[in-house]
Order: C-alpha cells, then structure tokens, then sequence
C-alpha cells in the first residue's frame, strides 16, 4: 500500500517562496504518475503540476496554467520524495495541497479519480 505524507506548508507574504515535499512509500510498480493538488476555501480540488516517474526516472513537468513559470514539481527518485517548489506567491494561490499518485502514465492527470494514493495535504496561506 502506497502512503503518501505532505509537509512544508505554513503562511507567507506575497512574493515569497514555499518548498512543499511528499515522503513517499510502499511502491511495488515501477511507474507512478504523482501529482499535486491543492483546494482553495469554497472552491474544487484543482490539479496543480504532475511528473511520470520510472524507476529513479523522472519526465519533466507538467504545470496548470496558473502556475507556470512560478512553480516547479521534481522528484528524488532515491529517496522517494516529491517536491513543489512555489515562487512568486500569490494569496490566490491560498489552499491545502495535496500530494496524489497512481501506477502508469500521466494522461488525463488533471482527472482526480485516476488517482490511487493521497496524502492528507498541507495548508498553504498567502497574505498580500
């Protein structure tokens, strides 16, 4: 079974920086598609950026639109961590974010249901 841990959260100013990580476990296959979420108060659970892994393998990432450019999802495929550094904060980018994975590829990974595994997110609060 697959467990999944966020950390890094906490509050910040606009303009700043957060480095979310996701400590990873119990992976049996060899290809994951792992992914970050986040969800806003009031709002749907939206996806952030996702990376495929393969082995100690990791693809470039793909990005929602508003947080390209800002934002940066990567792996340590040794130590089972996946990471998501956020620059540039914005208070819309105020949310719990959720670390989510599955076995196989990432298309469709926008489609939350796809997803096998999720952690039990960190809060992320962006004050102007």
């Amino acid at each position: 079974q697959v467990q999944l841990a966020e950390s890094g959260g906490g509050s910040v100013q606009a303009g700043g920086s957060l480095r979310l990580s996701c400590a990873a476990s119990g992976y049996t296959h060899s290809t994951y598609c792992m992914s970050w979420f986040r969800q806003a108060p009031g709002k749907e659970r939206e996806g952030v950026a996702a990376v495929f892994s393969y082995g100690s393998t990791t693809s470039g990432g793909i990005y929602a639109d508003s947080v390209k450019g800002r934002f940066t999802i990567s792996r340590d495929g040794a130590k089972n961590f996946l990471f998501l550094q956020m620059n540039s904060l914005k208070p819309e980018d105020t949310a719990m974010y959720y670390c989510a994975a599955t076995e196989g590829g990432c298309g469709n990974w926008l489609t939350q249901n796809k997803y096998k595994y999720w952690g039990q997110g960190t809060q992320v609060t962006v004050s102007s």
